[in-house]
């Protein structure tokens, strides 16, 4: 559960340190990058650097095969439960399904992708995998055993306890 609220909260700072990101051109000024007394100053992940300037990108850390994290929330997708570090997925490939088909997945001893994966946004049943459900990660991340970098309150959903 904590790796989960850890993953959501980074991705929501994420996202709102990007937003403000795109509208910024330059690195700010000293006098403008001053927060208020009482007030948390956000820190960009380029720590100031302009955005048309290129920066390392930080490595990541990625659990290697582990037992599945238990879901938080009833329609949560699952976790990763392994690296998925050089997959390739793509319009022309998805590396994914090399263990998760329907016809690899228990050669694989793996899980086999969830019917509802094989629905049209109409209800529609096809033979492959709906193009809107193509991209695994668009939904399903790696899990990791980090710690929460704020602490919360959150509480699993009561059929899941």
């Amino acid at each position: 559960m904590a790796k989960f609220i850890h993953l959501i909260k980074t991705l929501l700072v994420a996202g709102t340190l990007a937003t403000g990101l795109a509208q910024a051109q330059t690195a700010p000024s000293a006098a403008a990058n001053a927060a208020p007394a009482g007030i948390v100053k956000l820190e960009s992940l380029r720590g100031g650097v302009p955005l048309q300037d290129n920066i390392a990108i930080a490595p990541s850390r990625q659990e290697r095969d582990t037992r599945p994290i238990d879901r938080d929330f009833v329609q949560q997708p699952p976790l990763i439960p392994h690296t998925i570090a050089g997959y390739q997925i793509n319009k022309n490939f998805n590396k994914c399904m090399d263990c998760h088909a329907f016809n690899k997945a228990k050669a694989a001893g793996t899980i086999r992708v969830s019917i509802t994966h094989f629905r049209t946004r109409e209800g529609q049943e096809l033979d492959n995998i709906s193009p809107r459900r193509y991209f695994c990660t668009q939904c399903h991340v790696p899990q990791t055993d980090a710690r929460p970098l704020v602490e919360n309150t959150f509480q699993r959903s009561r059929g899941l306890q």
